[in-house]
């Protein structure tokens, strides 16, 4: 892009890379980066903001994306977008550009970005402007100029990795009917290969936060960072996945998310402890909501915010311990205790208690079904519904008049034929 632009704009390029929990060699970026032509180059250490400002709310919220996917590049993309925006302003540049092709989300996810936070810089999109068409076109600009590329037209998979998630598309990925093959995984073991004896890993949560693992306090992105490496080692957080762009299309990607698919499963069930029936329900769609903000760039809105402040609320109590068992690739929690419990033995057990009275749950019955009863009774008797079968669509109704030049009074007789207008034009 860097060199596309000083050609085709005459431009000063500033870069910026965020460095969201990505395996990168961010000292070589940068020297890239001013090598093909950049004045600048911004590296910005975003990973404790991506972890607590974005992640994390996003998990409270259940927020997935077709019920599978947990955001990892949904996420992301708002923050490097505002990151983005701040060194524009710093250097004193009119434009933004990205690299995001003119056929997936991502492109709508830095412009809305962009749009929200800084109106007056314009937005140039390379893939929407240039004449190179393909991976391959790609490939033969950049070895035109001496430009090292991370891929390869043998592997020319389109990889995005931050803390979070590592996503892979592209190249044999594109046939839904094929299976990934085993060398595009980079973080999560072959369940197959993983260890033959299960671990079990002990969460602890505060109003929905996770605070540590195996009851060591860690900071929010090296706790994610320490179950990756966890949970990756068991095979856990991989996913293979259709899914419906922003933009119309179908797409297939494969996911790793292994600390995503703990936390996620671990939460969910300490919030069944603690949340009373309907507010558990409530959140239910509210999940879906969010999911859907965060696919499609509505991260730095009044609703998200709003959201937020549900859960802010309803996850006061949603503080406690769950323990997961991993073992081949599965994830399910085994054990959880909360100081916030709604869990009461003496109300659930099947043995002598002291504090129930089955009596009482006869009246509650009745009153239940009530509404159901009455019903039933109503068209049991002699005003319900007729037994006999449907009438024949295609038989003409026995008060059915033969019409007289399309003209048949109400009560059945016959009227005279009103004369032929022309119908209104304008």
């Amino acid at each position: 892009m860097i060199p596309w632009l000083r050609a085709n704009y005459d431009c000063e390029v500033v870069a910026v890379v965020a460095d969201i929990g990505q395996a990168e060699d961010f000292e070589a970026v940068g020297e890239k980066a001013l090598s093909t032509g950049a004045v600048a180059c911004e590296i910005v250490d975003l990973k404790a903001e991506f972890a607590a400002d974005y992640i994390f709310p996003a998990l409270r919220a259940g927020a997935m994306y077709e019920g599978r996917y947990l955001l990892g590049t949904a996420l992301a993309r708002p923050l490097i977008a505002k990151a983005q925006v701040e060194a524009a302003l710093a250097h004193g540049c009119d434009a933004l550009a990205h690299g995001c092709t003119g056929k997936g989300n991502d492109q709508v996810r830095f412009e809305v970005t962009y749009r929200t936070l800084a109106p007056q810089l314009r937005v140039v999109a390379p893939w929407r402007e240039w004449d190179l068409r393909s991976r391959e076109d790609e490939f033969a600009y950049a070895a035109a100029r001496g430009i090292s590329l991370p891929v390869t037209p043998e592997k020319p998979y389109s990889i995005d990795q931050n803390l979070w998630h590592t996503s892979t598309e592209g190249g044999v990925l594109e046939d839904p009917a094929m299976a990934p093959p085993d060398d595009i995984y980079q973080v999560t073991t072959d369940p197959a290969d993983a260890p033959d004896e299960p671990r079990v890993v002990e969460i602890s949560f505060e109003r929905g936060f996770p605070t540590a693992v195996d009851g060591e306090r860690l900071q929010p992105w090296r706790l994610i960072e320490t179950l990756n490496e966890i949970a990756g080692a068991h095979g856990v957080g991989r996913c293979d996945l259709v899914e419906s762009r922003l933009v119309g299309m179908k797409s297939r990607g494969v996911y790793e998310t292994p600390a995503g698919t703990v936390l996620h499963s671990a939460l969910r069930d300490l919030e069944s402890l603690t949340l009373d029936h309907a507010t558990a329900a409530y959140k239910e769609g509210l999940a879906t909501r969010y999911g859907e903000l965060a696919y499609q760039g509505h991260w730095f809105t009044a609703l998200r915010e709003s959201l937020d402040a549900f859960i802010d609320a309803s996850h006061q109590t949603v503080t406690g311990t769950v323990s997961v068992r991993l073992f081949k690739g599965t994830c399910m929690p085994v054990a959880r205790v909360s100081p916030f419990s709604l869990y009461q033995e003496d109300l659930a057990t099947f043995g002598d208690d002291a504090v129930y009275d089955h009596k009482d749950a006869a009246g509650f019955i009745r009153l239940w079904g009530l509404s159901a009863e009455v019903r039933a009774r109503v068209l049991a008797g002699p005003a319900g519904p007729s037994t006999a079968p449907p009438p024949d669509a295609t038989a003409a109704p026995e008060s059915a008049v033969p019409r007289v030049d399309g003209a048949v009074s109400r009560n059945g007789g016959e009227r005279p034929a009103r004369s032929a207008r022309p119908a209104a034009t304008s």
